[in-house]
């Protein structure tokens, strides 16, 4: 079966064209100069692994709960109108919630890809373009194994407009740091909240190991960014990061939108009212959307863009607590949690090997 005929909305376009204006810049010196972006690249490169061999794709996936998370990961698990529904429809309803989830997971990875490749064109520094260069081949691995992961499900699902929204801005705005800050801050750090909710909850390994491999990738990404940022930003006046604030604190709120899942519970014949209404009152997505923003915000304060408009824009939202974070306790665990995924992995396949 083609990929294209897993989408459950039909009429899916088969390709997204987005046209952009920017510059291509070539580095003519060859002498990077930043060791901590050496260091990362350095990283990328011995950290390579092959999805093909280090997941077991053999793993099935349960056909009623593909990753087997627990009830509440399904935000309108609580609802009276989903209570009342046969434990079958309950059963298809959060099959199609997973599937919704991964896609996105899958068509952000794609943008990742597109927007890494543009990184390496864009940026001035050498040092950023090599790594870059292994970001890209992360991301492609990154849409492999989604891509894998959702034929497994036999299900898939179209990007979501709010995505769709900011990436279109990311690819079109011709400056460089802006594609870092759409991407490298604001949809990887929020993937990685995302996606560390299903490493740590999935009881599926396969679905389990798929994310906190990602999440071992990630992790660096957001470090790349961070470091390329946070020299840049002093450098520009304050007008310009405002506006760059501005632009972070929309693309917040357009990525927090998007778990509402409107087109979702449409396409299910859900009540959308009912479904929206318990969302918002219940208190379990605030929760979940909240946790969302745990990397991006010390991040936006570590890259120097921490003034009163972002300040103002996060506590509004609710999650200016999270400026303090420490993001590189949160990347060490993210590679020990992968490493400890490995070891399981090579145990299972030593038992395997003794028994026969």
């Amino acid at each position: 079966m083609a990929f294209a005929d897993l989408y459950d909305i039909k009429g899916t376009d088969p390709a997204w064209t987005v046209p952009q204006d920017f510059t291509a810049v070539f580095n003519w010196e060859f002498a990077p100069e930043r060791s901590r972006l050496l260091g990362l690249y350095e990283r990328g490169k011995t950290m390579q692994w092959n999805a093909t061999d280090r997941l077991d794709w053999s793993l099935e996936l349960d056909p009623e709960d593909p990753q087997q998370l627990p009830p509440d990961a399904l935000p309108i698990n609580a609802a009276p109108f989903f209570q009342n529904l046969s434990r079958q429809e309950q059963m298809t309803i959060r099959r199609h919630h997973q599937a919704w989830s991964t896609s996105q997971f899958l068509h952000g990875e794609q943008g990742a890809l597109i927007c890494a490749a543009k990184i390496v064109q864009q940026v001035p520094d050498l040092d950023a373009k090599f790594y870059a260069a292994t970001q890209v081949m992360d991301e492609a691995r990154h849409v492999e194994v989604y891509k894998k992961l959702l034929e497994k499900f036999g299900l898939a699902y179209p990007m979501t407009a709010p995505l769709k929204q900011l990436l279109e801005q990311v690819l079109r705005d011709p400056r460089w740091d802006m594609t870092y800050l759409g991407m490298q801050v604001v949809i990887e750090g929020l993937a990685l909240a995302a996606f560390a909710r299903i490493r740590d909850q999935a009881q599926n390994p396969l679905a389990a190991a798929v994310n906190a491999y990602v999440m071992e990738d990630e992790a660096r990404h957001v470090a790349f960014g961070r470091l390329s940022l946070r020299q840049y930003y002093p450098e520009l006046s304050q007008a310009e990061r405002d506006e760059r604030e501005e632009f972070l604190v929309e693309a917040c709120y357009l990525m927090r939108d998007r778990f509402d899942a409107v087109e979702l519970w449409r396409h299910l014949d859900l009540p959308v009212e009912a479904c929206l209404d318990h969302l918002h009152n219940s208190g379990a997505l605030a929760s979940f959307r909240t946790r969302l923003f745990s990397r991006i915000v010390p991040t936006v304060k570590d890259i120097g863009l921490w003034g009163a408009v972002a300040r103002k824009g996060y506590a509004q939202m609710g999650v200016l607590d999270f400026a303090n974070v420490d993001l590189e306790a949160m990347a060490e665990n993210d590679e020990k949690v992968a490493s400890a995924f490995d070891a399981r992995r090579r145990h299972v396949d030593a038992t395997i090997a003794a028994g026969a």
